[in-house]
């Protein structure tokens, strides 16, 4: 299944049913009255999250969503069934936009989370709402209410809790397949990670969800590469797991490249906890290694001097042999925890004084 995070599409709620004029006729019954009935109202265009989706792809062969119209009103006060909506199934993590693209509409972050986008017309009323003491036979309806119309963006955002980030070729997509059931594209050459990834993550009684996405490059702000139009997949990550290429040139100067990346992006990524690694440390010698490691240190500490919090220590790992992968779980899985149990503290009850 291909993977798309963002479409444009039309939608258009329906039009309420229109009134009806009509008069009781029955034998022996000379001024039966009227008994003409209301419209019904027209369908709305409703957003749903559903479990079970993580991608877009629908939306790109289906633009144009419509309601049904409500039914109209009939005879013997009778009044016109409601029209049938119109449901969006998007994946958790999908904001709606307005056509200008910054608007947002909703933010859909639960699963079976619904939002109503437009709403339907109302239906109109029939004869019989129109009597009166002075007019005891109304001879006039009303049309039903338009629907209302809007051009949309769907913006998908995955909802993961740790994020890997790094140059093209870091080591991201190994990392991921070795730690979760993912699968992802694995090959010896730059950008061979087109879509973001998501897998499960299973250690020491602990789960989470940690998303790949493709390498960035200098200049990816201004779309250069593969652009960074992915980033929006780790604003809402926890943790930042950032590795570097152990076999580069320069440690310090690869680090730099992303956390500029990072920045030029905004969404405060650069000041979300983050976890910097060596990656590939098996494919270098202990030398190189160390110059490395001194160059990355010195970078780390220039880059948060002027952060309260204490930048994490330096890990060293190797997705392709196992070495310091435990490590680094441990680190992402004991910040997430910590983070989760904060928020459940503030989202109790007890947390909350007058």
């Amino acid at each position: 299944m291909k993977f798309l995070d963002q479409a444009k599409i039309y939608v258009r709620s329906g039009d309420g049913g229109a009134g009806c004029v009509s008069f009781r006729r029955e034998k022996f019954i000379e001024f039966g009255g009227p008994d003409g009935g209301d419209g019904g109202r027209g369908g709305d265009v409703v957003a749903a999250c559903m479990e079970g989706l993580n991608t877009l792809i629908d939306f790109r062969y289906q633009q144009h969503f419509k309601a049904k119209t409500g039914m109209h009103g009939m005879g013997k006060n009778r009044a016109g069934g409601r029209g049938s909506d119109a449901i969006l199934h998007v994946p958790v993590g999908t904001q709606i936009f307005e056509e200008d693209g910054e608007t947002l509409i909703a933010d859909l972050t639960e699963i079976n989370q619904r939002v109503i986008i437009c709403k339907g017309g109302n239906g109109g009323f029939g004869n019989a709402y129109f009597t009166t003491s002075t007019n005891r036979a109304p001879r006039r309806a009303n049309p039903g209410l338009s629907g209302e119309e809007r051009t949309i963006i769907l913006r998908l955002k995955l909802i993961a809790d740790a994020g890997l980030i790094g140059l093209p070729n870091a080591g991201k997509s190994t990392f991921l397949a070795r730690v979760t059931a993912a699968k992802p594209k694995i090959a010896d050459y730059p950008f061979t990670t087109l879509y973001p990834g998501l897998g499960v993550v299973r250690r020491d009684d602990r789960e989470f969800i940690l998303a790949d996405i493709p390498g960035l490059i200098e200049g990816a702000h201004e779309g250069h590469g593969l652009g960074d139009r992915f980033l929006g997949h780790i604003e809402r990550c926890r943790v930042l797991l950032h590795l570097i290429d152990a076999t580069g040139e320069h440690a310090g100067r690869d680090y730099n490249t992303v956390r500029s990346e990072l920045q030029a992006y905004g969404s405060d990524l650069t000041k979300k906890l983050e976890i910097v690694a060596l990656s590939k440390i098996d494919a270098v010698d202990s030398d190189h290694l160390k110059k490395q490691r001194e160059r990355l240190n010195r970078a780390l500490t220039a880059a948060h001097a002027d952060r309260e919090e204490k930048q994490n220590s330096l890990l060293l790992l190797s997705a392709a042999s196992g070495e310091g992968v435990t490590e680094a779980l441990r680190a992402l899985g004991k910040i997430i925890e910590t983070a989760n149990a904060k928020d459940n503290i503030s989202a109790s009850p007890e947390a909350w004084h007058p």
